[in-house]
């Protein structure tokens, strides 16, 4: 069966964590489903609680334990290395706060029968974000994209989405240690390295959902420095080796 690995950074999520992965072992998915917890040292025993879901799940979650808040991005890097030699055919990256339904993995993972990347989008058809959303985040989060999408020529609606499945293989064929991005810019610079690398890339519509439990991360300060670290981001690539291209 092939091998389905959910990675999963955390920063006090220790309400949501047991029972997205009760809903996650639920999902009837092609394969065997397995989680990796990144957990950042969490103050409110986020790491301790998976450690204790890992023993109970057969070796079905696993933690690496970081010694503080080193960020959204590394958190992934390290997440994505680890499953990868780890032998994933498959690789989610979602939220652990329920803003990503986990029953839109089974279309997400069907569709990469034919795509490379399958975006779990909120700005194509079918796709809108928690009605409970205010006016700011909303201009936010719809500014954001578009932003990203004009200045690195990004073909995806969603450029800052972080509900993704990839192809094991084709995960393998970006460069992670070209990654810089540590904030919410990180699914920017991801997007626009799937796209160098010439990745098919399927959006699906998901309606993102505002977290039940727990604070929201997102904050203007980090929307502002999200703008310029894109700025970064093509400057950066414009410098480096191009990507080598897929052929199948």
């Amino acid at each position: 069966m092939p091998k389905i690995a959910v990675v999963i950074p955390t920063y006090n999520e220790a309400e949501n964590l047991p029972g997205l992965c009760a809903a996650l072992f639920k999902l009837p998915l092609p394969g065997r489903v397995e989680v990796l917890v990144v957990d950042d040292n969490s103050p409110d025993g986020t790491g301790r609680v998976a450690e204790e879901l890992g023993r109970s799940l057969d070796g079905r979650l696993k933690v690496i334990h970081r010694p503080g808040k080193l960020g959204l991005g590394t958190a992934y890097v390290v997440g994505f290395r680890a499953v990868l030699a780890d032998g994933a055919d498959l690789v989610v990256q979602m939220d652990a706060d329920f803003s990503h339904d986990p029953a839109y993995l089974v279309p997400m993972v069907e569709l990469t029968r034919d795509y490379d990347v399958v975006v779990g989008s909120r700005w194509v058809a079918g796709g809108q974000v928690d009605p409970r959303w205010g006016l700011l985040r909303r201009l936010l989060s719809r500014w954001g994209g578009v932003y990203a999408r004009l200045i690195l020529g990004l073909r995806v609606a969603d450029p800052t989405t972080g509900f993704k499945v990839f192809r094991g293989g084709a995960l393998a064929r970006i460069p992670l240690d070209r990654v810089v991005s540590n904030g919410y810019a990180f699914q920017v610079e991801m997007a626009y390295l799937c796209q160098l690398a010439g990745l098919r890339v399927c959006e699906y519509p998901i309606i993102f959902n505002d977290r039940s439990r727990g604070r929201s991360k997102m904050t203007v300060g980090i929307a502002l420095e999200a703008a310029w670290r894109v700025l970064e981001i093509k400057w950066r690539n414009r410098k480096a080796a191009p990507l080598g291209r897929l052929t199948s």
